[in-house]
């Protein structure tokens, strides 16, 4: 199969959005409960435009639907969408801080596929020529198997509320580069 892989434009958000719906509503059904996954898409999943702004952010292709997307970031901002409003701009010291692996989605229809690896082989070696010498993510449960085979090393579990009454499972993971 040939896909393309390019940098995200801002064009692409209500694509991307779609996606990432999609993507969370089925392959995270067998990790939360539906009432936690539309939690989390308002309150943590979604798009980070400053990605896309940064371009540091990638979609792929399969002609011109998109299939899959993820990015990496320099600041300080570990997780979260355009909606939240703990995030942070400043930008990373790739001498002691970790770049940020970002918002990994891939259409169900397409998953593993080995696209998620594509996209972490992407943001690794750009994040290694913006001299970076380690990487941190937060998981959701259904991408762990992903991280881990990339070398990445799960912490404790943390909850993280998505209601006033619901929280969702996440899995802060770091590895060297």
């Amino acid at each position: 199969m040939e896909y393309r892989i390019r940098k995200a434009t801002l064009s692409d958000i209500t694509h991307i959005e779609m996606l990432i719906g999609e993507s969370a509503r089925e392959l995270s059904s067998e990790y939360y409960s539906k009432e936690q996954v539309e939690g989390a898409l308002q309150a943590a999943l979604g798009v980070d435009s400053q990605l896309i702004r940064d371009q540091s952010y990638f979609v792929i292709e399969d002609d011109d639907l998109l299939i899959a997307c993820g990015g990496w970031s320099f600041r300080r901002t570990l997780f979260g969408s355009d909606r939240q409003s703990n995030r942070s701009p400043k930008e990373l010291n790739p001498d002691i801080d970790a770049a940020k692996i970002r918002a990994f989605f891939v259409k169900p229809s397409y998953a593993r596929q080995g696209l998620g690896s594509v996209l972490m082989r992407e943001c690794e070696k750009e994040a290694r020529a913006r001299g970076f010498k380690a990487l941190e993510l937060m998981a959701t449960l259904p991408g762990i198997k992903l991280y881990k085979r990339h070398g990445f090393i799960g912490e404790k579990t943390i909850e993280y509320p998505v209601t006033e009454t619901l929280s969702i499972t996440f899995v802060p993971m770091k590895r060297d580069l």
